[in-house]
């Protein structure tokens, strides 16, 4: 009963419009008022700086930095433009070209939210001009965004990693077929719609025009294999890989592109401290809420009501994930990680499921969360830049909402799609 009333405050809180973060520390403080605890709460402040200050944590804001220096450095422009040149000619080009774009912009800033707002601009305006539906364009682009956090680099594996004390670098390169796989479903999903609507396809483009846009988009293409490869070859830990990127970035926008300005940089990184200060919250007030859970025994008590219900290791993954979904419609993506983390892993660790395998379905069922009315973070972004209604973005994103979970259960249910690149390349 405890378990329902803490989530059931939660929930409520959330509804009525209370910040996601401010919930989270309301439902833990009223919850050991409730229980005659109060003398604990002079840990909050402890518990809330301790969840913030792990090393791994430090690349969340370099990363969210790489994503705003691209968005204003002129990479994004020349990544879409390059996609253009790949995949327009297919039926319903700009929808094919949106998922491309977003699939390697999605390896360079890690965050849904960043693929949404910046490259999604460039990809709205360019659809609407050809003549796309409004409604097409803003759900194909808040779709295709949600692979940024599956294909390296990644914010949520690294939160992941620094609550379980898994390798990020492992987790990095788990979510490089998944984050494909997802790509390939939309795109499917955006062929048919597009042949049931006849929309446009571009003219196929000449081997010259490939070659000059790949050339023109060359140093952008090179910022994945760069964040890679140096953690791959043991140049630099996921957390420098962060660094190392928004150093890249910068240096393109600044002195190869030239479309940053010294003038600009104020701005950019006020909007990276406000970005990074929201998450951060997110993740301290979600440890004093762990710290409420672990205190009160609540994983133990979800264990023992998961297994009794069955102890067939398929069935448990499968509530597993549908808890996860459930979670995803009425909180932040990295607000269920956090929550959640320490009370799946004794599980995981029970039924001997690989942590690697779990952290890609919990960032996947995540991802379907960022779709999902009423906290869809990347359904409220593109709501707001598209002005499409979120009521009739919903509707529209029901063949990519079908697509990702598609990809979701061969992911949970077929190790080697998850486990196969982070075995071969980087073995335990």
């Amino acid at each position: 009963m405890l378990t329902l009333a803490i989530f059931a405050v939660l929930v409520t809180l959330i509804f009525l419009g209370v910040p996601i973060a401010v919930a989270m520390g309301l439902t833990a403080v009223g919850a050991f008022f409730f229980l005659g605890e109060a003398f604990v709460l002079p840990m909050l402040a402890q518990r809330m700086y301790s969840a913030t200050t792990g090393f791994t944590l430090l690349a969340i804001p370099f990363f969210i930095l790489a994503g705003n220096l691209m968005n204003r450095g002129g990479i994004t422009h020349r990544v879409f433009r390059f996609a253009q040149a790949l995949v327009g000619h297919l039926q319903g080009g700009l929808g094919h070209v949106n998922v491309v774009s977003s699939m390697i912009f999605s390896g360079m800033s890690g965050a849904a939210v960043a693929d949404a707002a910046g490259l999604g601009l460039v990809e709205l305006e360019a659809m609407q001009k050809a003549g796309y539906g409004r409604r097409f364009s803003a759900a194909i682009t808040a779709a295709s965004s949600t692979i940024g956090p599956v294909v390296p680099p990644s914010i949520p594996f690294v939160i992941y990693g620094s609550i379980t004390g898994e390798s990020v670098g492992r987790l990095f390169l788990a979510g490089c077929l998944p984050g494909v796989m997802m790509g390939l479903a939309m795109m499917i999903a955006v062929y048919f719609v597009s042949q049931r609507r006849r929309y446009p396809k571009g003219p196929k483009a000449s081997l010259r025009e490939l070659l000059m846009s790949g050339r023109d988009s060359f140093f952008a293409l090179c910022m994945p294999v760069l964040i890679i490869g140096g953690i791959l070859g043991g140049i630099f830990t996921p957390t420098e890989a962060a660094v190392v990127a928004s150093l890249y970035a910068l240096l393109l926008g600044l002195f190869v592109y030239r479309e940053i300005t010294l003038k600009d940089l104020p701005n950019i990184l006020w909007e990276t401290v406000i970005q990074s200060v929201k998450v951060l919250f997110i993740i301290a007030a979600a440890g004093f809420l762990g710290w409420l859970l672990i205190h009160q025994q609540i994983p133990q008590q979800v264990i023992s009501g998961l297994t009794s219900l069955s102890s067939v290791r398929w069935v448990l993954i499968l509530i597993i994930i549908a808890i996860l979904l459930v979670l995803g419609c009425f909180l932040e993506g990295i607000a269920v990680l956090v929550i959640t983390i320490p009370v799946f892993m004794p599980l995981v660790q029970q039924f001997g499921i690989d942590p690697i395998q779990f952290g890609v379905i919990m960032v996947l069922c995540s991802m379907l969360g960022l779709l999902t009315p009423p906290v869809g973070m990347s359904l409220y972004a593109v709501s707001s830049i598209s002005d499409v209604p979120v009521g009739s973005l919903a509707k529209e994103l029901w063949p990519y909402l079908l697509g990702i979970f598609v990809v979701l259960m061969l992911i949970a249910y077929v190790p080697v799609f998850s486990l196969g690149i982070p075995d071969l390349l980087m073995p335990r």
